[in-house]
């Protein structure tokens, strides 16, 4: 005859079951998000570049950083020209553009360059700006060192404000390549206030 359990310690052996399967599953999802970071970055996928580390350093979301520039021998025998576009969507009254529109480089060369964005509104108003690198071959050779896209920008009511961008394009990109653009989509990340009845809208 098979040994059964009393009801209290099978209920304690289910319970403690649950309880690993509860703290597993959180771990994993704590862990999802860096190890996606490390995959798009890895791969290149879906033009996700390489910032303070995304890889090297521990992705930025604090606030605009600025790390050391890597040790990169520069490749002067070649050139590669890198074009800079931005667009704001629908629903961000703010405009932007960049100050430089492209740079023939070196692969290897430290490089900046600076978007000029204005809110055009009477309110205050928060956007992210998500990046994206053509062709997407490149994205992974597209380091950003200090990039106003590792955080949320805030700006007043009618504020302009120059916004940097410091990078390295690797000279292991990939030699056919000789044409790199760096496209940025601002969004809007404010909360829509909600009217409370009676409230004129």
């Amino acid at each position: 005859m098979d040994h059964i359990l009393p009801a209290p310690s099978r209920h304690k052996a289910l319970i403690k079951r649950l309880l690993l399967l509860v703290a597993g599953a959180f771990i994993f999802a704590f862990a999802l998000v860096p190890l996606y970071n490390v995959l798009c970055t890895a791969t290149g996928f879906n033009g996700k570049t390489a910032g303070p580390g995304i890889i090297r350093d521990g992705f930025g979301v604090g606030g605009l950083q600025t790390a050391a520039a890597p040790a990169v021998k520069v490749d002067a025998g070649r050139d590669i020209r890198v074009e800079f576009t931005g667009t704001v969507m629908p629903g961000l009254p703010w405009e932007m553009r960049p100050l430089t529109t492209h740079l023939d480089i070196h692969p290897g060369e430290l490089q900046q360059v600076s978007y000029l964005v204005r809110n055009t509104s009477n309110q205050p108003s928060t956007a992210q700006a998500v990046p994206s690198v053509s062709p997407g071959q490149a994205a992974q050779h597209f380091e950003k060192i200090e990039c106003f896209c590792f955080s949320q920008q805030t700006l007043a009511p009618g504020e302009a404000r120059e916004m940097p961008l410091a990078f390295i394009v690797k000279p292991e990109v990939d030699r056919k390549i000789s044409h790199i653009t760096l496209s940025y989509a601002f969004f809007n990340i404010d909360t829509p206030r909600q009217t409370t009845p009676g409230e004129a809208r």
